[in-house]
């Protein structure tokens, strides 16, 4: 062992030995003379006393009489997970991998080749290729499958392992052999470099609107936000055609840091404004916060997008523009994520993330909602559960607006791209996988717009050769009830053998007319991925040409008596 290593054991060992001593000293201490007074605060000691009396003695009796050998740390991290459990699913304890995630996801740089990899159907696949990585210029593309690392096969590592093997050292090499529809295996070697992931997405002008997608509340975006305003406004004005709104994308971003929220709401309403205020058990955790800038532009109409994963500081921007009636908000409501995390850095690189405090918007609605019992403390998000009924809070201009959980928009608008039969081609990976075949069979971009007749029947023989099952929630409870019927007598009956067969035609018939309603929709999602294989830019505006949540938007802020209608009714 190195002398490094045995210092390192040796301080792992006095810790050890002092925390031993700290759960012994409170185990001989007698807890009931420690209680004698009723006083809140002497019963909160008290029970203190007593939990920890407690963990140290089944500590203690396991590590003596225990027929196994113990792994110490195995046994602490999973009481740490065990109490954070009790509380919300945000409060979590991060290892020292997992604290460079966050570091990551905070500062939105890392060291690495520029993709974003997905498990589809147990397969590690690339999903998306940074624009001008070092994976971009190597030639990975989306839908590549990932098979090894650097001589490790990872065909079924874990995705965390994965992810890890990934990312190293800016300037060190990594080689990576890859499978792709329709080729041959491939291998390439990429040299790791910092990516700078942009938390603006993507702008544009659209039909005088100018547009803005934001997808990360990190470090930098309220910065990068600004540039991409004023490069709009630029744009317009070489043009000599003003632009007559503007439209802030937030549906899809899980939020990010408070400040760079207060930061990006600050861009657009008027300086001194409330934008969310926090309230939390300690005095010091309750505060308010106020803009201190002058806006871009505090009279440009504004119309910003939400869905139902929109969360946290999206949900402070979006809740502020609504209650501040700076702007009209359009599309699905948001997640409802409104609890304040501090990040506190402990021993040995890891890190507490710990729920110190709630967000409520300026008209005082609270943004956390109610969730539902789930079974993974460390996962980020959770499904809710419906309000049986909202509270109604007023805006600025005595508007109605509702509480309960979550940002409500004013124009409430489904995301089509959502359907169970979609959601079904995503999960097989059908709508990544099928774009890359017909890409290796079409390797110059072909000329838009694709033919969508044909373009759909090859898609359908890519089903059938992938053995593809679709099974509709119609014929899932059909089965469901042939199952339940197959335990009783009444399988056998004439009259329900009769129904079972009129039951299955119908059943099919239903499913063929969901499919066929949604087959516009997929072939629209395909054009676009293929199109995504050669131009990134081009497949983001085409997926904008076909968004209906845009479509409104782009109506609503072109129309002025329509957008007074809303904001001033």
């Amino acid at each position: 062992m190195s002398k490094e290593a045995r210092q390192r054991s040796n301080s792992l060992r006095r810790r050890m030995q002092g925390f031993l001593v700290f759960l012994l000293l409170f185990c001989a201490v007698p807890c009931q003379s420690l209680y004698s007074a009723t006083a809140p605060a002497d019963r909160e000691y008290f029970d203190i006393v007593k939990s920890i009396d407690l963990f140290g003695e089944v500590y203690r009796e396991v590590s003596k009489s225990y027929v196994d050998s113990l792994n110490v740390s195995k046994m602490i991290y999973a009481g740490i997970d065990g109490m954070l459990h009790t509380l919300d699913p945000y409060t979590v304890f991060l290892n020292e991998e997992d604290s460079g995630d966050l570091d990551d996801l905070t500062n939105g740089q890392y060291a690495g080749i520029g993709v974003i990899i997905s498990p589809v159907d147990g397969v590690l696949y690339v999903t998306s290729v940074v624009d001008g990585s070092a994976a971009a210029k190597a030639g990975i593309r989306a839908g590549d499958a990932i098979v090894s690392i650097d001589s490790k096969d990872v065909r079924r590592s874990p995705f965390k392992e994965v992810k890890s093997l990934m990312k190293g050292v800016s300037g060190s090499a990594l080689s990576l052999k890859l499978e792709r529809e329709g080729s041959q295996p491939l291998s390439v070697r990429v040299i790791r470099e910092e990516v700078r992931v942009s938390p603006v997405s993507y702008s544009a002008i659209i039909d005088g609107i100018g547009y803005v997608e934001m997808k990360t509340f990190s470090s930098h975006s309220a910065e990068n936000l600004r540039e991409a305003i004023q490069a709009l406004e630029r744009q317009a004005a070489e043009t000599h055609v003003p632009m007559k709104g503007m439209i802030l994308d937030l549906r899809n971003n899980p939020g990010g840091l408070l400040t760079v929220a207060v930061d990006v709401a600050s861009l657009y309403v008027n300086n001194g404004s409330l934008v969310v205020s926090i309230r939390g058990r300690a005095p010091e955790t309750s505060k308010t916060y106020v803009t201190n800038v002058p806006p871009l532009n505090a009279s440009l109409p504004l119309a910003v997008l939400i869905n139902s994963e929109s969360a946290s500081a999206s949900e402070i921007v979006a809740g502020a523009i609504q209650d501040l009636d700076r702007g009209v908000v359009i599309g699905e409501r948001s997640f409802g994520k409104g609890l304040v995390q501090s990040v506190i850095k402990i021993s040995y690189n890891n890190t507490l993330k710990l729920t110190t405090a709630k967000y409520y918007t300026p008209s005082g609605r609270l943004i956390q909602k109610e969730k539902e019992a789930v079974n993974d403390s460390h996962q980020v998000l959770h499904k809710v559960k419906e309000d049986v009924a909202e509270k109604v809070f007023y805006t600025r201009g005595k508007r109605k607006v509702y509480g309960s959980g979550g940002i409500t928009p004013d124009i409430q608008l489904a995301d089509p791209a959502r359907s169970s039969y979609i959601a079904a081609l995503r999960k097989k990976g059908m709508l990544l996988l099928f774009p890359a075949v017909y890409c290796s069979a079409h390797p110059v971009m072909p000329s838009l717009p694709l033919d969508r007749h044909a373009l759909m029947a090859s898609f359908s023989d890519f089903l059938y050769r992938k053995n593809f099952t679709y099974i509709s929630e119609p014929e899932r409870r059909f089965n469901e009830l042939k199952e339940s019927m197959k335990k009783t007598s009444g399988a056998k009956d004439a009259e329900w053998v009769k129904t079972h067969a009129g039951l299955h035609q119908e059943v099919n018939r239903l499913k063929e007319l969901e499919i066929a309603k949604e087959s516009e929709r997929v072939a629209q999602l395909l054009e676009e991925e293929i199109i995504r294989h050669f131009n990134e830019r081009l497949a983001r505006k085409t997926e904008l040409d076909h968004d209906p949540v845009v479509k409104k938007a782009l109506e609503v802020l072109s129309d002025s008596r329509k957008y007074s209608g809303i904001l001033h009714p």
